[in-house]
């Protein structure tokens, strides 16, 4: 356990894409979702997006959507579906810049803590995968196995900070020498209970916010699968990240770009 910590949000923060709608394919597939929830879920987390996600109404409708799509779904067979097609759906995705981010904060001996809008049963292996065992996600009610339709707790806005504050209290953590990072400004909340900011790969509302206030602002360009990684490279800096140069970024480009070209032989 650390004396402080970096939350870092997950959805265009941490991989360059949405995790809850990642899993989307293999949940049709698999039969949990119609065609026309794929279409609707995608539709809902786009007008979220485009909207900041801050408005309060937004997010409960977005949570009573999730809720009653997932009604009845065995946990268990969630849970195999995501450990399947984790290392296909998320593990390209994830960007090297964020790795390396994540990286120093835990050679500092900070924790490291995912807090995100996705199901717990999505974002844990994601943050396993990551090397952290930290995760503030949204928790569904569960009787019998299954999905009851009921939240009990939503972690998106103001109650990513509910969730923050809570771990803080029990780990002891200052959070004004906390780290947060997130893309979105819905997270504004979470930004702005700790000392130490970032905006990654910022929406227009939180790019101006960040730049009135000073903040950090992080490019995350280069996502490139873990395994293909230098697994005994120099932490990247955060004044280099902030920058959007250094060691860590050089070398995801270097080995994304062999990645593709070895794809590109192959095919």
């Amino acid at each position: 356990m650390g004396l402080s910590a970096a939350f870092f949000d997950l959805d265009k923060t941490v991989i360059a894409k949405s995790s809850a709608l990642a899993f989307g394919r293999p949940f049709y597939r698999d039969g949990l979702i119609s065609r026309r929830d794929v279409v609707k879920s995608a539709y809902a987390q786009l007008m979220f997006r485009l909207g900041g996600g801050g408005d309060e109404q937004a997010m409960a409708r977005t949570r009573d959507y999730l809720a009653a799509l997932c009604k009845g779904w065995k946990v268990e067979q969630v849970q195999q579906i995501v450990a399947e097609t984790l290392n296909d759906l998320i593990n390209p995705y994830v960007y090297a810049e964020a790795a390396a981010l994540i990286a120093e904060h835990q050679a500092a001996g900070r924790d490291v803590v995912l807090v995100s809008a996705s199901g717990d049963e999505m974002v844990r292996p994601i943050g396993a995968l990551l090397g952290i065992t930290d995760i503030i996600a949204t928790r569904m009610a569960i009787v019998d196995g299954r999905y009851s339709g009921e939240v009990e707790f939503y972690s998106a806005g103001p109650a990513k900070v509910v969730g923050v504050r809570k771990l803080a209290a029990e780990r002891g953590y200052d959070l004004t020498d906390c780290f947060a990072y997130s893309d979105s400004s819905s997270d504004l909340p979470l930004l702005e209970s700790v000392g130490h900011p970032s905006a990654v790969n910022p929406d227009r509302a939180l790019r101006r916010v960040a730049l009135e206030r000073s903040w950090p602002v992080l490019e995350f360009r280069n996502p490139v699968p873990l395994g293909r990684r230098l697994r005994d490279r120099p932490a990247v800096p955060v004044a280099a990240a902030a920058l959007g140069v250094g060691v860590g970024v050089a070398i995801g480009f270097a080995l994304y770009g062999r990645h593709r070209r070895l794809r590109a032989t192959v095919s």
